[in-house]
């Protein structure tokens, strides 16, 4: 993994500024801060701008980028596939054991729903299923991967990170979550995505193996 960070030293730069920022403002502030920070200061552009934007870490992602990377080469397409497995396995595992309330679950045992600017059409998620926040998790994880396998790495690294970000932040401006769920998703979508591409850096590209091939391109070479 050490070679990932090494390849990709301008995605973690942005992530390591995420991470310390995000950790100020973690320990500096309430986690409900932020949820009454977006409900007091909504606009009809933002509001459907992140009810789009959350979409972006759900199956559907998976979904077009798995289609997509068949075009170039089935390994990348079964990597995206074994991500969105694992997102899902871990965060539910992960949710279970924390067991924190969600924000509309916790606003209503403290009687503080009314106090909050809801958003209509947005269906509110209840019970013990806040921590880590799936979707940060599975946008953050599928989106790094994409970093580590894109040969251009600036290129992509910043609009990709951004991308998985505001995911994360739709999840906060919806009142799906709170700040420490998002932050920890965040962190933990990156660490799965690492591992995954780790692990397949282990079996190099092969010039005859079915999974090196794609459905346009036939067999092709270069570097995972």
């Amino acid at each position: 993994m050490v070679k990932t960070v090494q390849e990709n030293r301008f995605f973690f730069l942005l992530l390591s500024l995420f991470i310390f920022v995000g950790g100020v403002y973690l320990f500096q502030t309430n986690k409900v801060d932020a949820i009454f920070f977006f409900s007091e200061n909504r606009s009809p552009f933002l509001n459907e701008a992140f009810k789009i934007v959350t979409h972006f870490g759900e199956g559907y992602a998976y979904i077009v980028i798995g289609l997509t990377a068949l075009l170039i080469r089935f390994r990348y397409t079964l990597l995206v596939a074994i991500t969105g497995i694992t997102v899902m396995l871990v965060s539910f595992s992960l949710k279970a054991a924390f067991a924190f309330d969600r924000p509309m679950a916790f606003f209503t045992k403290q009687n503080l729903l009314d106090s909050l600017n809801l958003l209509d059409g947005v269906e509110l998620h209840s019970g013990a299923t806040s921590f880590p926040s799936g979707h940060t998790t599975s946008a953050f994880a599928l989106y790094s991967l994409l970093v580590f396998l894109l040969p251009t790495k600036k290129s992509y690294a910043v609009g990709l990170f951004s991308l998985a970000l505001l995911v994360g932040i739709s999840r906060i401006y919806l009142v799906q979550h709170f700040w420490p769920d998002v932050y920890a998703g965040s962190i933990l979508g990156v660490l799965l995505a690492m591992v995954i591409y780790a692990f397949q850096a282990r079996f190099p590209i092969s010039k005859t193996g079915w999974w090196d091939k794609s459905l346009g391109l036939g067999k092709r070479n270069g570097r995972a």
